[in-house]
């Protein structure tokens, strides 16, 4: 028969890592949420876009919002209901549920006026491209 050795140091690693985790995202521009259901993300960049991917499995696409502010912060809101079957009481439930909000810093230079979307096998699919980067103007002066 084999024993098992308690470790308390083990539960405060693990909380420590929790806090570094969060941190991590504030430094990335990501809200921390503290909602029962928090998408994942994530972000990649080519050389004229930006592409957001959230998993949202479950949700119904009528019940996900999105929107930019004038900062540029995108934000991304849903619901996903926890439904059970009448007749049905609930064993076991490990999948999380309710209201989420994910919110994201985009840089100057996306283009927030021509962002597409869309919703396929539960996961969004953010297209934001950057704006053309502005030429610097040559001004000529003549002598005279």
């Amino acid at each position: 028969m084999g024993y098992y050795k308690f470790d308390p140091a083990a539960g405060i690693e693990n909380v420590l890592r929790q806090i570094r985790n969060a941190g991590d995202e504030i430094s990335m521009g990501f809200n921390v949420e503290t909602s029962a259901f928090k998408p994942k993300i994530d972000v990649t960049e080519s050389n004229n876009a930006f592409k957001v991917y959230a998993e949202l499995p479950g949700i119904d696409k009528s019940k996900v919002s999105i929107n930019v502010n004038e900062d540029h912060v995108l934000n991304i809101k849903g619901l996903k209901d926890k439904e059970l079957p009448e007749g049905r009481s609930l064993l076991i439930g490990e999948r999380k549920y309710g209201e989420f909000t994910r919110s994201l810093q985009l840089p100057e230079e996306a283009d927030i006026e021509k962002i597409a979307a869309k919703f396929q096998n539960g996961v969004l699919e953010l297209s934001i491209p950057k704006k053309e980067p502005v030429q610097p103007k040559v001004i000529e002066v003549k002598l005279s």
